[in-house]
């Protein structure tokens, strides 16, 4: 019998660079929410009232947009390039409680997100990942 892993199909990922930025994203702000959620929880917040507010801190369009800026200094040329390409890319998503600047640089964040996961980079999505708490946790 077979095991479930939730990360088995990643293996036919061969070129997460190839894909569209909004794909880029869209597992960026999975894996985001998830590194968000281990890491209010490890915090020592359980009560799920808590666990939410918590969250919503760090996953909001404009506190994800000022992330991005404090640390676009520290991305590589290839980190920056594909930032760009979440950040143009057009969406039929319209941001609901957001600037229209904010959430595409949210969607620049999560597409760099996306793609250090699908690279296999867990090095440098968790020193990312580090830079937003830290970020987040000190008023950005």
């Amino acid at each position: 019998m077979s095991h479930w892993n939730p990360l088995f199909s990643l293996e036919k990922i061969s070129r997460p660079h190839m894909l569209p930025p909004l794909v880029l994203a869209y597992i960026g702000d999975a894996v985001y929410e998830l590194s968000v959620r281990a890491h209010i929880i490890a915090g020592g917040i359980t009560r799920t009232d808590r666990l939410h507010a918590g969250a919503v801190r760090y996953v909001c369009a404009e506190t994800q947009a000022a992330v991005l800026k404090s640390i676009e200094g520290m991305l590589t040329e290839e980190e920056a390039a594909v930032v760009r390409r979440g950040r143009n890319a057009k969406s039929s998503h319209t941001p609901r409680g957001a600037s229209v600047i904010s959430y595409r640089r949210s969607t620049g964040l999560e597409c760099l997100v996306g793609y250090l996961f699908l690279m296999g980079n867990p090095g440098r999505l968790a020193e990312i990942m580090d830079k937003v708490f830290y970020l987040v946790e000190n008023e950005k």
